[in-house]
């Protein structure tokens, strides 16, 4: 037995009754219910292995989203935002790791994993089993929120709420607005078990015949036709979602037969789609990942959900014709699509306590707003904090470049667009000024491609040259770069950055972005894109890391220099903040550093397959997890102590996909303002007792005593952000009065 199914073993309690063994659930461990916590705690802590499963740990990061939708500090409106993520990011979860651990499973019974040695069969099992745990949970949070809402005059109801008369009124309405509408089906010889789409809603009933035989029948409820809140005329603010109504009128539907059992479900199909197995050399590659996109709306379902209990004979019927397994089968009490709530918070917001307090983005005090962007790069580097900072200062640049007669080209690297993209219209402006473009668009950026594919043609159109990336390799860089010709001087202006060029994201991500006219770096930004035009990677880089080549092994080399100092008896650091942690080669260094003496701190928002605090292997390891209003999406590395520290930011996680199959950049920090910029910001975050989790020795998160000083360090940074805005604001009213001044003098 590995250490993972050990740890599950030891520290899940099992507690449920047969009927809920079919949703999803085991009751292998009944007998530990019995044990007593302190029994169960000595276990776990014999059995702490080094490593986490990578889907065991995301469910945990996804578990701390849930967190927020619990905490009664957090504002109505936006717990019901965090509950709506914590589903989406589930059904992708399922789209994407359950899909793809479904096909491993086909392929191969015994292969297993790296770092915990489970199957994938044993993975699937297990997250089955954690899955229906957090249902429960979300369920309770669900009913929880939805009895606020009741209180602040908003009213979800069924028709044991309403009067006759009301039921009356959703009668008539069913049978004139919705049920011409309805697509009707009966499963039999003649009519096979329908295709149901992903992530859709039906309705399903089993119903009776008169020869006391049973079928099926089920109705689709996803439309755009018809809303998915049903207005209560009668009540104010009080609706009835329209699955509901379809789900009680099946009678009035299914005429000749008798309605025995209903049920409102739902499936998720296989998303992963293993793009070498339907490539085609002969076909255009753009045309390929718009067939790839429609396919994935075909995959093999891997989870049904309900939102009542039907007999278990149907539930196996109905699994056989969608072709999956009874262990995939969840039983919901809360709605099975929470999209609807944000039409709730529209409702709601009106009252400034339910949401957020309002920020908006800040002018950044690196840069003068009442001058041209590109000589002031020219002077010094320039580092934006989103969303604190606003993004408008590079979109600026963007616009400058593409109308100044000594840019002689732009380049750069495209991976996910905001629907509207002020980018895009700057390099089409460039291209038809007779730059030259040369833009790299990510096709391959999952749920993306539609979107990139049109971005693309509208690049094409423009006369940008568009290049589709590289074979095998994703291109998941933040790269671009300005070439200025003045006289005979080849001018670069670089930037990097940690998230994409998405107008709409730069509000709601924590990303960083350098923009700097250092030659160095922009040689070798020439180089990298050189071997992109080329369909090739770069082999070797003295100040960018550039993944698959040079920044794994450049990591793992800076590692064993802090081991080496270590060693030495000298202080030795390392700080690292990333989404996710899963190469086994850079958490293995990782470990010999912390057994060297190395300290090392980490930031790691989502998937981390590293356990710290271990004595003897990872007690020199400290790892926190900060979830709140704005996604952590920044990647920082720090090497070494402030006397001498090398300071990078990055596009790449610490998975082995980043380090070794994607194109990652990371930019070397050598202004002093922006190192200490981003020192600073590193270390607010390890102070955070608001947002921050700390993970313990058992792989568990738990939130930090507010012991001393109260910091949410995501409000503290917007605090900042205004606080120095109004400073330069003042400052630039002072300079105004001295220039006024100057001249009255004269």
């Amino acid at each position: 037995m590995n250490n993972e199914e050990k740890d599950l073993k030891n520290v899940e309690v099992a507690n449920e009754t047969e009927k809920n063994t079919r949703f999803g659930r085991n009751n292998k461990q009944k007998a530990e219910g019995e044990k007593t916590q302190e029994e169960k705690t000595v276990k776990k802590v014999n059995h702490i292995g080094l490593y986490e499963n990578r889907e065991l740990s995301w469910l945990k990061f996804n578990e701390r989203v849930l967190e927020e939708a619990e905490d009664t500090s957090v504002p109505l409106c936006e717990r019901m935002t965090f509950l709506s993520i914590f589903q989406s990011n589930l059904d992708e979860f399922f789209m994407v790791r359950v899909g793809s651990l479904e096909d491993q499973k086909l392929l191969s019974q015994k292969l297993r994993e790296n770092k915990t040695n489970m199957t994938a069969g044993e993975q699937i099992e297990a997250i089955l089993k954690r899955v229906a745990e957090l249902n429960e949970r979300k369920d309770a949070i669900y009913a929880s929120i939805m009895k606020e809402v009741g209180e602040k005059g908003v009213h979800l109801t069924d028709f044991k709420a309403l009067a006759k008369s009301e039921s009356k009124y959703l009668e008539e309405y069913f049978m004139k607005e919705i049920v011409p509408l309805l697509s009707v089906m009966i499963v039999g010889r003649k009519q096979p078990f329908p295709f149901l789409k992903g992530q859709e809603i039906y309705a399903l009933a089993v119903l009776g015949t008169r020869n006391g035989k049973k079928k099926i029948g089920i109705i689709p409820c996803s439309s755009s036709v018809f809303p998915r809140l049903i207005r209560i005329p009668t009540k104010d603010d009080t609706y009835m979602l329209v699955e509901e109504l379809i789900l009680h009128f099946l009678p009035k539907v299914y005429k000749g037969y008798k309605v025995l059992e209903k049920s409102v479900i739902r499936v998720t199909r296989n998303a992963d789609i293993d793009f070498n197995a339907v490539y085609d050399e002969d076909l255009d590659y753009r045309d390929k990942m718009a067939q790839i996109v429609k396919l994935r709306k075909k995959l093999a379902p891997v989870r049904l959900e309900l939102s009542r209990d039907i007999n278990e004979d149907m539930i196996k019927q109905v699994c056989e014709y969608a072709e999956m397994e009874e262990p995939h089968v969840f039983l919901n009490q809360a709605p099975l699509d929470l999209s609807f709530l944000f039409q709730i918070e529209d409702i709601l917001r009106k009252d400034a306590n339910l949401v957020y307090q309002r920020r908006v983005p800040q002018p950044s005090p690196m840069l003068k707003s009442n001058e041209h962007i590109i000589p002031q790069i020219l002077d010094h580097d320039v580092l934006l904090s989103y969303p604190y900072e606003s993004i408008k200062p590079f979109l600026q640049m963007l616009q400058e470049a593409a109308r100044d007669p000594e840019v002689i080209s732009i380049r750069m690297t495209l991976y996910r667009l905001a629907r509207n993209s002020k980018v895009v219209e700057a390099l089409t402006e460039a291209a038809e000024n007779g730059k030259q473009v040369d833009v790299l668009v990510e096709l391959k950026a999952r749920f993306d491609e539609a979107n990139n594919i049109e971005w693309s043609r509208t690049l094409e159109d423009a006369g940008c040259h568009v290049v589709y990336g590289i074979d095998g390799l994703k291109v998941h860089s933040k790269l671009c770069l300005i070439t200025r010709k003045v006289g005979d001087e080849i001018q670069y202006i670089t930037q990097v950055g940690t998230g994409n060029y998405n107008e709409k994201t730069s509000r709601l991500y924590t990303d960083l972005s350098l923009i700097t006219a250092d030659k160095r770096i922009g040689e070798e930004a020439a180089k990298v894109f050189q071997a992109i035009l080329l369909g090739s990677v770069v082999e070797d880089m003295e100040h960018l890391l550039v993944a698959p080549k040079c920044l794994q092994n450049k990591v793992l080399a800076m590692i064993e220099n802090e081991i080496q100092i270590a060693k030495e008896g000298k202080p030795a650091y390392i700080g690292i903040k990333i989404n996710s942690l899963t190469d086994k080669k850079i958490i293995d260094k990782l470990i010999d550093a912390s057994r060297a003496g190395v300290k090392i701190d980490m930031v790691i928002r989502g998937i981390n397959c590293l356990r710290s605090g271990i004595p003897g292997d990872t007690g020199n390891i400290h790892i926190v997890s900060i979830v709140g209003r704005f996604l952590e999406h920044s990647r920082i590395y720090i090497f070494g102590t402030h006397d001498r520290d090398k300071v990078y930011i990055a596009s790449a996680d610490f998975m082995t996909r980043n380090t070794l199959r994607r194109v990652e950049v990371a930019a070397p920090l050598y202004d002093e303002t922006v190192k200490n910029k981003v020192r600073k910001m590193f270390a607010t975050m390890l102070r955070d007792n608001v947002k921050a989790r700390e993970q313990q020795p058992d792989g568990s998160y738990q939130k930090l005593s507010m012991v001393g000083p109260v910091l949410n360090s995501q409000e503290y940074f917007y605090e900042e952000a205004y606080m120095e805005a109004g400073d330069a604001f003042h400052q630039l009213l002072r300079k105004q009065d001295m220039d006024t001044e100057k001249k009255q003098t004269v």
